[in-house]
């Protein structure tokens, strides 16, 4: 019998802000800009479309998908408007090995 493989999409256990945020968070640990911003559209496919991101956020969809692709660079107001619609909120923390 032969092997049948699943293809794995993160967006489909995104169904809670705190999945979102540990996924989103494990991404920023990795330090990966690119990474972060898949990580960021994993998110908004799983939890809305562009055009609904883009009335939350001011952001035009345009923008959303150029900043949200592996060679997007999001401006830090559209990063915040896209953590906030996601029903999310930037902090900040000391680093493990911070001197």
């Amino acid at each position: 019998m032969p092997k049948r493989y699943a293809i794995y999409d993160p967006a489909d256990h995104l169904n809670t802000p705190e999945a979102i945020a540990d996924y989103i968070n494990a991404a920023m640990e990795e330090g990966d800009d690119e990474l972060l911003l898949a990580v960021l559209g994993d998110v908004a496919r799983a939890t809305r479309n562009m055009s609904a991101l883009s009335r939350e956020t001011g952001v035009s969809r345009e923008t959303l998908y150029k900043s949200l692709s592996a060679d997007g660079n999001p401006r830090f107001t559209s990063l915040v408007s896209i953590l906030r619609a996601f029903g999310l909120e930037l902090t900040v923390k000391p680093r493990a090995h911070a001197h």
